[in-house]
């Protein structure tokens, strides 16, 4: 039995899930999410969802605890959400945003505009003598961190002096440079 799989979710008050043809939707305050679930069975008694499959076979001994995770994810983001915070590390590096366009000038000879999705919100923070941050919001923990990893991608971090977008808190790998 997958330990994850096993264990049931407690819905908390202000949300509401549906189970319809397979496909699991939950709404609450930040939005709604749908989730299909194959192969596993899903049942919802009084405020708790369990998840449980019908054969042992490896395919199911995954999904079984991947669904779980899923549902999971979705309840906690429609209640309080998901945040990712990118610091930019580099000289003249800067960040702006008019609503969901995020202009970046991280090196390049011209800027990066990145279109967000609706559903994400996004926030920058430059104060005087720091590294500006990007914070990415949204109540799909998968679009937060799509997202975040998109806006990393533009500029990762090199291992020598530290330069690029980096997750806030990340630990980076640097290595000494070349010793005369």
């Amino acid at each position: 039995m997958s330990r994850i799989g096993k264990n049931p979710i407690t819905i908390p008050e202000g949300v509401t899930v549906d189970l319809k043809d397979g496909v699991v939707t939950v709404k609450g305050k930040l939005g709604e999410l749908k989730q299909e679930v194959k192969d596993i069975d899903v049942k919802i008694e009084d405020n708790v969802i369990s998840f449980e499959r019908s054969s042992e076979k490896s395919d199911q001994k995954a999904k079984h605890g991947l669904y779980r995770a899923l549902v999971n994810n979705m309840i906690e983001g429609v209640t309080n959400g998901y945040t990712k915070s990118l610091e930019l590390v580099g000289v003249g590096y800067r960040a702006s945003n008019q609503g969901n366009k995020l202009d970046l000038a991280v090196g390049y000879s011209h800027n990066i505009v990145l279109d967000l999705a609706p559903e994400v919100k996004v926030e920058t923070i430059s104060e005087k003598g720091k590294n500006p941050i990007v914070k990415v919001t949204s109540h799909d923990k998968q679009l937060v961190g799509q997202v975040a990893a998109k806006i990393r991608s533009f500029r990762a971090p090199e291992p020598y002096k530290g330069k690029g977008i980096k997750f806030v808190g990340e630990q980076l790998r640097r290595k000494a440079g070349k010793s005369a």
